[in-house]
């Protein structure tokens, strides 16, 4: 993981610069899954530069009561929904796993709600003894992104990689025995919050997933 206080222009800099960071990928056996919305830009650009398919990973942070922004976990979409429960926030507010779990699933209404807004009914790619490049904007805290993982692994890729613009430097311990290879170009102790490292980070509209989903969407899928 890189060290340095690097600053993106926007998410589709940040995504070209990913793809270049990239090793070589086979487009038949390699598939791309974004966390929507901030993440769909950035793996736009990591699609276009390898010629690969994206899809996306549905995912909800379970936010602390009175401080939505603090991660108390979070969930993934699924047949069986999948729960991620950051402890010592949780024992520090005196909330136990069932507690946050129960928080979680009033989440999957919305998740549903964006499922069907950006797939609209497409089956999810196949990720079964491939190669996975999981891509968002950033990382703070990586609740989301462990759930993701953890659901990624029950559906046995060959390979895992993150791909990220700017996380914590503890990325690579945190993620230990979920990834295979984590890429991630700057530090967050440089700049605080994920948005500190563009110069232009606007909220990413549900139209935009859905357009950028369809175009990268395998030749014939529906």
């Amino acid at each position: 993981m890189a060290g340095n206080p690097l600053i993106f222009r926007d998410r589709v800099d940040a995504g070209q610069q990913l793809a270049v960071a990239l090793p070589p990928l086979d487009p038949d056996e390699t598939v791309v899954l974004a966390l929507p919305r901030g993440g769909v830009p950035v793996a736009a650009e990591i699609c276009e530069a390898h010629n690969l398919p994206l899809d996306l990973i549905l995912v909800r942070k379970i936010g602390t009561p009175g401080h939505p922004e603090l991660a108390l976990g979070a969930v993934t979409d699924g047949a069986t929904p999948r729960f991620v429960v950051n402890d010592a926030i949780a024992r520090h507010h005196r909330l136990s796993r069932a507690e946050v779990e129960a928080m979680g699933r009033d989440l999957l209404p919305e998740i549903e709600r964006r499922r069907k807004t950006y797939l609209e009914g497409r089956a999810p790619l196949p990720i079964k003894g491939k190669t996975v490049v999981v891509v968002d904007d950033g990382v703070a805290t990586g609740a989301t992104l462990r759930a993701s993982l953890a659901a990624l692994r029950g559906e046995e890729p060959a390979r895992i990689i993150v791909a990220l613009p700017v996380g914590p430097t503890s990325l690579e311990r945190d993620l230990d025995g979920l990834v295979d290879t984590v890429i991630c170009l700057s530090d967050l102790q440089f700049f605080g919050a994920v948005g500190g490292a563009y110069r232009s980070f606007p909220q990413v509209d549900d139209a935009t997933v859905r357009q950028t989903v369809d175009r990268f969407a395998p030749h014939g899928a529906a």
